[in-house]
């Protein structure tokens, strides 16, 4: 008998790597307006974003060894929800810290808006909402 696994999600979990934990705490939680639950996790500082039990989550971590920040954009790229509007997580930006980088841009087929950001430790994200304002 072959046993077929189907995800229900494509996306399991994602690490935002950072060099300063506390400055890039404070700077997540400022500009997407939530707080994250610090943990220490296999002796490793993690920051984890609020998620339900079945959805996506992720964390800042700390573990300048194995992970450091990169702004280059040429690799994978992760996006934050923006929910309720993207404008006003983007209006918390750069007053948190951050850089934003580059235009907003409207997806096609009513999917919503995305835009990027250069957070505080160099880490390029994006950030998708399905309202602009």
């Amino acid at each position: 008998m072959t046993v077929v696994a189907t995800a229900t999600r494509v996306l399991a979990w994602f690490e935002i790597p950072a060099l300063d934990f506390a400055r890039a705490v404070r700077f997540y939680e400022a500009a997407l307006d939530a707080p994250l639950r610090r943990e220490v996790f296999g002796g490793m500082p993690m920051a984890v974003f609020a998620h339900e039990d079945e959805a996506t989550g992720g964390a800042i971590v700390c573990n300048p060894r194995d992970m450091r920040p990169s702004v280059t954009g040429d690799g994978v790229a992760v996006y934050l929800n923006a929910e309720p509007t993207l404008q006003a997580t983007l209006d918390r930006i750069e007053p948190a810290g951050g850089k934003i980088d580059g235009s907003i841009v409207e997806l096609p087929n009513d999917i919503g808006y995305i835009a990027f950001f250069i957070d505080t430790e160099g880490n390029r994200i994006g950030l998708h909402s399905r309202h602009l304002r």
